[in-house]
């Protein structure tokens, strides 16, 4: 009977900590559109939807961390959100890791397009808009992901999961969820929810390897700098290797993936080894 209530106990924390972490994803996301598409509809001129995200996106990552009311939950919070500062040798490896990773990913997403008919990520005319304008909001959005994500999927989410589970599992999990999560905005298509899957491996390892949500954030900005400016735009143009053939690109693709995966691989083994060598220094 006791074991049955710590299950259930158990098995309630994994699905509450799961839903958090969708809302958090979410509700930020959700923030950010509505400001983003008054700000263009009322004075594009004046990207004011920009500092106004900036100071909310503070805000939540600073109660996430600890601040404000209810006091009694500050430490708890504080540890869900695992923003542990590293040494920097340790957030260099990250980095590297990182890097490799989104570069494996964009060889991974590219081939997935051209293998799979899968419909492609549209993007509203902003050709009418001030570039500035166009370009801060660019990096908003490239910036709200990665603390919001970070923050639900890889700490609170996997912090509760690391504690039930042993680490590969816990990642897997989070991962299953992260891709989840982005079904109702990209679709539940196989080629989508496997990328989305790959990109949580990458960032809860990070999580779990450097005990911290901060080295990954980043990494996540930069790769979705990379996909909104770079590989997004251009998926319209992809055509299925059904249709067209295999061509140098292609192949070129194919490479990149397989050759950065192992360098990133590489790199995550680096990662883990200076991981534990800290933990060691600490105990």
């Amino acid at each position: 009977m006791e074991k049955a209530r710590s299950f259930a106990i158990c098995a309630f924390n994994l699905v509450a900590f799961g839903l958090l972490a969708f809302a958090i994803a979410i509700l930020a996301g959700g923030i950010w559109s509505a400001l983003l598409v008054t700000n263009l509809r009322s004075s594009p001129a004046l990207p004011w939807s920009v500092p106004v995200m900036a100071f909310l996106l503070w805000l939540a990552w600073k109660y996430l961390g600890g601040m404000g009311w209810p006091h009694s939950t500050s430490e708890a919070r504080r540890r869900y959100l695992r923003a542990n500062r590293k040494s920097g040798q340790i957030y260099l490896w990250a980095w590297v890791a990182g890097v490799l990773s989104v570069v494996a990913l964009a060889g991974i997403w590219i081939v997935l397009l051209r293998l799979v008919r899968t419909p492609p990520n549209i993007f509203s005319d902003m050709s009418r808009y001030p570039r500035i304008t166009v370009a801060l909001m660019i990096l908003m959005g490239s910036l709200v992901s990665p603390f919001m994500e970070e923050a639900g999927f890889r700490g609170y989410f996997q912090v509760v999961l690391e504690r039930e589970f042993r680490a590969p599992l816990a990642v897997v999990i989070s991962s299953v969820v992260f891709a989840l999560a982005h079904g109702p905005t990209q679709g539940f298509l196989w080629p989508k929810l496997l990328f989305y899957f790959l990109v949580g491996i990458s960032f809860g390892a990070t999580a779990y390897l450097t005990d911290s949500t901060l080295p990954a954030i980043p990494v996540h900005f930069l790769g979705l700098v990379l996909f909104f400016t770079v590989i997004w735009p251009r998926d319209a143009a992809r055509r299925l290797v059904l249709e067209s053939g295999t061509d140098n690109w292609f192949w070129i693709h194919v490479a990149q993936a397989i050759i950065f995966t192992m360098l990133a691989g590489w790199a995550f083994r680096r990662l883990a080894k200076l991981g534990s060598r800290s933990l060691d220094k600490r105990s």
